[in-house]
């Protein structure tokens, strides 16, 4: 199982890497560790495995992703990526009439 979270969890961190501007990199990899957690609390929600605490629940996959995607967002730089995307939705100055 935490073999699989963290499959799902390398394979688009790598992709952000290199499809992303370095300035949404942390923002969206919040994003995903918070979609992650959520996963986690549905699949730990619906198996209702017995609570033991000698092994690692999904229960603590959840806090953990959502806990590392609470520090990607605080350092990652919000306004940097707001400004990048209002950048990116305004018309550029050639296509004006």
């Amino acid at each position: 199982m935490v073999t699989l979270f963290s499959l799902l969890t390398a394979l688009p961190a790598v992709l952000a890497l290199h499809l992303l501007e370095p300035e949404l990199v942390l923002p969206a990899f919040s994003i995903l560790l918070f979609v992650e957690a959520a996963f986690a609390v549905i699949a730990a929600r619906l198996l209702q495995v017995p609570d033991n605490a000698e092994r690692i629940t999904l229960w603590d996959l959840a806090g953990g992703f959502a806990l590392i995607g609470c520090a990607a967002a605080m350092f990652g730089e919000p306004d940097q990526a707001a400004l990048y995307l209002s950048e990116q939705g305004s018309p550029s100055p050639a296509s004006r009439p």
